[in-house]
C-alpha cells in the first residue's frame, strides 16, 4: 500500500464563517493545518504518493502544501470542479491518479491518533473501515461490527465510520447499480455518495472493519475545532 487519497473537496458549510476564506482541511489545529497532520502520518508509514481531492477554494491547497516534497511525498491535486462530487464520486474521479493496489483513504476533516500501520494493506474484501465509538453528535452510529470483523448495515450495537479506510478498486464495481436514482449519478463526472457502495459490499460480505478506541474528532464545527486545538496545544 503505497498510495493514499485525502478527501478535501467539501464546502465546509457547518464551519462558516471560518471556511468562507479557508478550506476546512487547511484550518489550523495544534499549530498546523489539519491536513498536515495527515500528511505527516502518511509519510511516517512509508506512503510516497498522495492524491488530494479539491473543490472549494482549491487553489489554496497547492499554495499551502506544494508538491509534498517537504514531507518526502509526491502530491497530486484532483480538482472536482466548483461542486464537490461527494465521497463516492470523488473516489471514482480520483482512481486514474492512483495505482492498482489498495488505497489508504482519509477524510480531510477528521483528526485521529490511530496507528495506520494496523490497517490491512490487503483487505480481505472490497474495503476495510476504521470504526470508532459513536460521538455525541452522531449517537446512532453507522454500521455494526461483528466478532469476526465484518461490517453490517443492520443490527446493534452500531459504531461510527471514522472516515479512514483502505479501499480496493473492486468497491466501485457496479457502482451505477448501487447508487440507483442518485440525482447526479449520470452527470459527467458523476456525483454520488459512498454509503451505497459500502452497503452493497456489506450485503455480499465483502466489508471488514476494526475498532479504534483512541482519540478521534470529526472537526465539523467551529466549537469542535476550538476544543481540539485547545487539547493539542495544552
Amino acid at each position: 500500500m503505497r498510495h493514499a487519497l485525502i478527501f478535501a473537496a467539501g464546502l465546509g458549510e457547518r464551519m462558516r464563517p471560518l471556511t468562507d476564506r479557508t478550506p476546512k482541511p487547511l484550518l489550523c489545529i495544534g499549530g498546523k493545518p489539519l491536513i498536515v497532520w495527515h500528511l505527516e502520518k502518511l509519510a511516517a508509514i512509508g506512503i510516497n504518493y498522495v492524491a488530494i481531492n479539491t473543490s472549494h477554494l482549491a487553489g489554496q491547497f497547492p499554495e499551502a502544501l506544494g508538491d509534498g516534497s517537504r514531507w518526502g511525498l509526491r502530491i497530486r491535486y484532483v480538482y472536482e470542479g466548483p461542486t464537490p462530487l461527494e465521497t463516492g464520486g470523488g473516489l471514482l474521479n480520483a482512481l486514474p491518479m492512483l495505482g492498482p493496489e489498495p488505497v489508504l483513504a482519509i477524510s480531510g476533516d477528521v483528526w485521529c491518533d490511530a496507528d495506520l500501520t494496523a490497517l490491512p494493506a490487503e483487505p480481505e474484501g472490497a474495503a476495510h473501515l476504521l470504526m470508532v465509538d459513536n460521538p455525541a453528535h452522531h449517537p446512532g452510529g453507522d454500521f455494526r461490527l461483528d466478532a469476526q470483523g465484518r461490517l453490517h448495515a443492520d443490527g446493534e450495537p452500531r459504531l461510527t465510520y471514522s472516515g479512514i479506510a483502505v479501499f480496493r478498486r473492486e468497491l466501485l464495481d457496479g457502482w451505477r447499480k448501487a447508487v440507483g436514482d442518485a440525482p447526479d449519478a449520470d452527470a459527467k463526472p458523476p456525483r454520488f455518495k459512498l454509503r451505497p457502495l459500502l452497503e452493497a459490499a456489506m450485503a455480499r460480505g465483502a466489508l471488514t472493519g476494526s475498532l479504534h478506541r483512541g482519540r478521534w474528532t470529526d472537526v465539523g464545527t467551529p466549537q469542535r475545532l476550538a476544543q481540539l486545538d485547545a487539547e493539542l496545544c495544552g
